[in-house]
């Protein structure tokens, strides 16, 4: 594992020790003050890493990959179905000092073509003047800049390349999970969902660790599979991060609010790892990656996290 700057987050994966709440009649006070503390520790923890020099280095690789349409994403999954990063030949060579290995095969998508554009009949200079229009209100060297088409262009995945690492974000779970993963699974019925646990070989879902899905229209119960690892500390919270979605979001098309739920989903994977024992401190890189809110999501739905939190932790204990 790569040493962490000493501005990030503390990553020293300390030990830590499984935290119960007495069967009393203050029980429940005392789980729920105890988890609302959870929740502020992240959100501190988050706001640390959004503004760690490594998350800083990570952004600024992270803006020099493209934004892909749907057409071209779907290009690149068919042609190379593990594909994580892609860019262009000379961009990897130039920004990432990366070299596309020898013998590998081009992945071909559609490139815009931005070039002086007519006014009427939106075609470049050249194909303007092999079509009937007649416009010359301007010069053509006035015209404006726009899409006048597309071109097919190649470009390679990060597995095609060799040469200098990208910078990483550490976002694994670690610790001791004395039998959570079991735990988890035999839990399956009391919190509602169909959950299993997938071998490499037979991930369908690419980069994902884990998944919550609908199978189909009649499904009732939300369907969780999650890749299997060897760091079992990380595939315990990636269940429960999936439970919490099962739990919280099994039905939600609004893309903002997807983010918003994704939050929720990894604070709650956050407190009941910790809950448990686990060191989850990373959360915070995995939180500061997918939303810049997340500091202030995680405090406005305080409510919602600890509730299910606590749900997953009743149920397993």
């Amino acid at each position: 594992m790569s040493t962490m700057n000493s501005d990030t987050p503390d990553q020293e994966h300390s030990t830590t020790t499984t935290h119960s709440f007495d069967d009393s009649d203050t029980r429940a006070d005392e789980m729920r003050e105890q988890l609302e503390a959870w929740v502020e520790d992240l959100a501190k923890l988050t706001d640390e890493a959004q503004a760690s020099k490594q998350f800083q280095q990570w952004l600024d690789v992270q803006s020099k990959f493209h934004d892909y349409s749907a057409r071209n994403t779907l290009l690149i999954k068919l042609q190379c179905p593990e594909a994580t990063k892609v860019a262009g030949y000379n961009t990897w060579k130039d920004e990432f000092d990366r070299q596309v290995q020898a013998g590998e095969e081009a992945i071909w998508i559609w490139a815009p073509i931005i070039t002086d554009k007519c006014p009427e009949c939106g075609n470049s200079p050249s194909y303007h003047e092999r079509t009937d229009c007649e416009f010359d209100e301007t010069e053509p060297e006035e015209w404006s800049r726009g899409l006048v088409g597309f071109r097919p262009t190649s470009v390679f995945d990060i597995s095609q390349t060799e040469g200098e690492p990208l910078p990483e974000l550490e976002t694994e779970a670690y610790g001791q999970t004395d039998g959570l993963v079991e735990a988890l699974l035999e839990v399956t019925d009391v919190i509602g969902v169909d959950a299993r646990i997938v071998p490499p070989g037979e991930w369908t879902h690419g980069s994902a660790s884990g998944v919550c899905e609908r199978r189909s229209p009649t499904t009732t119960k939300p369907v969780v599979e999650v890749v299997d690892r060897e760091n079992r500390a990380d595939l315990a919270s990636t269940l429960i991060h999936e439970f919490a979605h099962a739990l919280l979001h099994f039905d939600c098309d609004d893309e903002k609010e997807r983010s918003r739920r994704e939050v929720e989903a990894e604070a709650v994977a956050y407190i009941v790892s910790r809950h448990f024992g686990l060191d989850a401190d990373n959360a915070a890189f995995y939180l500061a990656a997918w939303d810049g809110d997340a500091p202030e999501t995680v405090r406005d739905r305080l409510d919602r996290i600890s509730k299910t939190a606590a749900e997953v932790i009743e149920a397993v204990e």
